[in-house]
């Protein structure tokens, strides 16, 4: 009984709509005093708040976060996809491309997928509602090209992953790219297969052109390149850890956007107040999941779970698949921030006890926190990309499914060829 009247809370509390971080908190602490008594609770509640977010790693959270935020008011995403669309843009689905490729490239730099849909839908959906796009076609290629932060480095989920399972940080950055980079061919191929079985979904645009404009175009996306540049090839040659990189490219974007006339001190407060909200909801989480984990560690729950799972007589693939499955179904339901620092503590131990490199369970997961993003009923993306483009999400939803059956067959190819995603990290070690 003392092991499952918290986890009854925890479920109670989730379905009556409690945030998750106050749910795991008061559900955990519950646990805590119930199993190991008052004195105990008490020690535990005095230091588990500070203990929880002190680590030096946690700062790179705040610091990608500000990073996307100085991106986001600077309007520089705008002028990305200005630059993408006069390439592509008379191409089949040309505006969907550009959109693509757009997101890609702000996902190399802003580590938040919602930040980047907001910022996408601003910029695409005005353009390609120009050119009479089906509406669904819009939200559904804007949706998802915002998840492309998920797996693209630098990712706030990949940086809570590393952190939470003390899994290295740069490593999992790194391993993102090559399946980053998948993911976004794999939505090319979907919007020129279904713009070509339905091409009144996306008109062709018959503006011309000029060689001298595209390239004239390109003056805007350099200081995109210079952040990506900075971040990317600072971990990967080592001049800076993970959490060096995130302060890095926050003050490389600030002297960027300030040279380029696109800061004032009225933008510099917003950045500011948007990565303290955020910053304070990843941590009050963490905190919450903290407190969560002691009960788990006292009851021994994890460990016992992981003995079970090793006394099983079937396949280790079996036990991943039923994992898979797992996460993408509470990814239908719940944040996907929630998800990890909720099931990590189980699902990790297994992990490791079954032999499965830590760095390619960290991207399968990415992978599946991807998906959930654009899944309903919570599917966080489409609300955001909807609702700054002033569109029923109903119309997102409808938009993302060939989108989300494609990310389900890289899902699958993830699994079962690992070396795309250790190809990277694995250079990096020699």
């Amino acid at each position: 009984m003392t092991v499952i009247i918290p986890i009854i809370l925890l479920l109670i509390f989730l379905a009556m709509g409690m945030p998750i971080a106050f749910g795991l908190g008061i559900s955990g602490s519950i646990g805590i005093f119930l199993f190991s008594g008052w004195d105990s609770f008490l020690g535990i509640i005095q230091t588990t708040p500070y203990d929880s977010v002190k680590s030096f790693l946690m700062s790179a959270i705040p610091m990608f976060i500000l990073m996307a935020a100085f991106m986001t008011v600077s309007g520089i995403m705008k002028d990305l996809f200005e630059a993408a669309y006069k390439w592509l843009g008379k191409l089949p689905g040309g505006l969907g491309l550009a959109t693509v490729f757009a997101g890609a490239l702000m996902g190399a730099v802003s580590g938040s997928s919602q930040a980047s849909a907001a910022a996408m839908s601003k910029a695409a959906a005005p353009e390609m509602r120009k050119y009479n796009y089906s509406t669904s076609f819009t939200m559904g290629v804007i949706s998802m090209s915002g998840t492309l932060a998920v797996m693209i480095p630098p990712s706030i989920i990949l940086i809570l992953y590393g952190i939470l399972t003390e899994t290295g940080v740069g490593s999992l950055l790194i391993a993102g790219i090559v399946p980053g980079i998948l993911t976004a061919l794999g939505y090319i191929i979907v919007i020129i297969v279904w713009v070509k079985l339905r091409p009144e979904i996306a008109p062709k645009i018959e503006e011309q052109l000029t060689l001298k404009e595209k390239v004239r175009s390109l003056k805007m996306v350099w200081p995109m390149l210079l952040i990506i540049i900075a971040v990317i090839g600072g971990i990967y040659s080592g001049f800076v850890t993970a959490t060096e990189a995130g302060a890095l490219g926050a003050f490389i974007t600030l002297i960027v956007v300030t040279l380029m006339r696109r800061m004032n001190f009225k933008k510099f407060i917003h950045a500011l107040n948007d990565t303290i909200k955020s910053t304070t909801m990843i941590m009050t989480i963490i905190i919450g999941a903290h407190l969560f984990s002691y009960f788990l560690t006292l009851t021994q729950v994890t460990q016992k779970l992981v003995l079970y799972v090793e006394g099983l007589d079937i396949s280790r693939y079996w036990i991943i698949a039923f994992i898979m499955v797992l996460y993408l179904i509470l990814g239908f339901f719940m944040d996907q921030i929630a998800i990890l620092i909720l099931t990590l503590p189980l699902t990790f131990p297994i992990i490791v006890s079954l032999g499965f490199n830590p760095i390619w369970f960290g991207i399968v997961v990415a992978k599946t926190v991807e998906i959930g993003l654009v899944t309903p009923p919570v599917g966080m993306n489409v609300f955001v990309a909807t609702g700054a483009a002033g569109v029923k999400p109903s119309e997102g939803f409808r938009g993302v499914t060939w989108f989300v059956i494609m990310d389900l067959l890289i899902l699958l190819l993830l699994i079962c060829v690992p070396f795309i995603t250790l190809v990277l990290p694995d250079l990096m070690a020699k």
